[in-house]
């Protein structure tokens, strides 16, 4: 039987700061007062709160972020964009996470936009999913559009963007927390800068807003002669742990965690290294503990395709990647769902992932899901287990590298800090 043990409190003692806050308000009211009269009018821009407006430790329940796992009444969203989405350089990052026979493709198109039609369908199809999420109750934020055209360059190196377009892969909130991703791939450096504003109005509303170590992204961080000519290299070298990062500075996206109240899951990938996960571990602690889990899988980038948390003790775990510490779940009583092969055709481009973002799906809550219109066996899955299904199709979308879990980053979820793994 899954043990659920509900903790007293919000986000890592946001209540013990909120009441320590009021106690001594009248005293740094006073200091902020002063501090910000002598700040000069171009930092006075950036950040325009006055004396009528002082800087306090808010409530955990007047935070407009908040969520501590995949299933709790989702509120509020952030949805991302495909406007302007452009083709990332074919650099040693890119060619690790991408398959085989779209490197020609990569070669030819990288730096300039993804085909125009395919991107107009993916548009519209990223506005009908935020219709029907508003329609199902559901604020719905967006990031700014930027032209990702442009070539950037810092003393390491030399780059166009990529999108707006994942924003589960650049932010994860855990409590009241914001927490930025550092990223691993060179095309997306700047990619937090579509998503500044709406951080931005969160932080003065009272979230917390943290962003991770951003890395050089030298040549040193990655492995430039890493050998992936064939699928066998791939699961040889996944096997022996070895991956196209290296352990030179933290880097990690943030879609390689998932989270499950004091618990959140992680894996080792072509763009989260071990010195990223040990950044999150000591952050988030002691009140959330990380867990490192593995996967039989030769091209690992982001959990969310291959082990999705969809409801306490409930998880979709990919069979054609099996994880190494299944066992490990169902001794804590978790239930362990196989979903059903993706029913997308073998001619439909997918430049960024694999079929299996079919169960990468957005839950709504533990009774509602937001799955692909054209998946029927997943649909039926998800009601043989009393779940209702949101059905949208995002087929072009898809095409871009992800699914509605990776197309979307939850802000607030209405629920309670719990431990569902002890």
């Amino acid at each position: 039987m899954l043990r659920v043990r509900c903790l007293r409190g919000g986000s890592r003692g946001a209540e013990a700061a909120h009441l320590i806050g009021a106690m001594v308000g009248r005293a740094v009211s006073g200091w902020v007062s002063r501090a910000f009269r002598s700040t000069s009018s171009s930092a006075a821009a950036q950040l325009p709160l006055t004396v009528d407006e002082p800087v306090t430790e808010h409530a955990p329940e007047e935070c407009p972020v908040c969520a501590y796992n995949e299933w709790d009444p989702l509120e509020e969203v952030i949805v991302g964009r495909a406007e302007n989405a452009c083709v990332p350089p074919f650099t040693v990052e890119v060619k690790a996470n991408t398959y085989e026979k779209y490197w020609p493709f990569y070669q030819q198109y990288g730096g300039q936009t993804f085909p125009k039609d395919h991107v107009k369908k993916a548009v519209a199809e990223i506005e009908e999913m935020c219709n029907i999420l508003q329609h199902e109750g559901v604020t719905v934020r967006r990031p700014e559009p930027i032209d990702w055209s442009l070539e950037y360059k810092t003393p390491d190196f030399t780059s166009t963007g990529m999108y707006a377009a994942m924003p589960r892969d650049i932010l994860i909130v855990v409590g009241n927390e914001i927490i930025e991703a550092p990223m691993a791939w060179r095309a997306r450096f700047f990619e937090y800068r579509a998503y500044r504003p709406l951080i931005k109005e969160y932080f003065r509303r009272g979230a917390k807003w943290t962003t991770a170590p951003k890395p050089t992204m030298s040549d040193e961080l990655y492995d430039q002669d890493y050998p992936i000519r064939t699928v066998e290299d791939r699961h040889k070298l996944a096997a022996q742990g070895k991956f196209v990062t290296t352990e030179f500075e933290p880097c990690f996206d943030a879609a390689d965690f998932i989270r499950a109240g004091t618990d959140i899951f992680v894996q080792r990938s072509q763009v989260t290294n071990y010195m990223g996960i040990e950044w999150m571990r000591r952050h988030l602690a002691p009140t959330y503990k990380i867990h490192i889990i593995s996967f039989k899988d030769p091209n690992p980038m982001h959990i969310d395709a291959t082990f999705n948390i969809i409801g306490p003790g409930l998880v979709l775990s990919n069979p054609d990647r099996p994880c190494r510490q299944i066992e490990m779940f169902k001794k804590a009583g978790w239930t362990v769902v196989t979903p059903p092969t993706p029913l997308i055709p073998d001619n439909h481009p997918l430049w960024m992932s694999s079929k299996w973002l079919s169960m990468n799906v957005l839950m709504l809550d533990e009774k509602r899901v937001m799955v692909d219109a054209n998946e029927a066996t997943i649909q039926k899955m998800f009601e043989s287990l009393g779940i209702k299904t949101i059905k949208v199709s995002i087929r072009h979308a898809n095409s871009l590298g992800g699914g509605f879990h990776c197309w979307t980053t939850d802000v607030r979820r209405r629920g309670t800090l719990r431990s569902y793994f002890l």
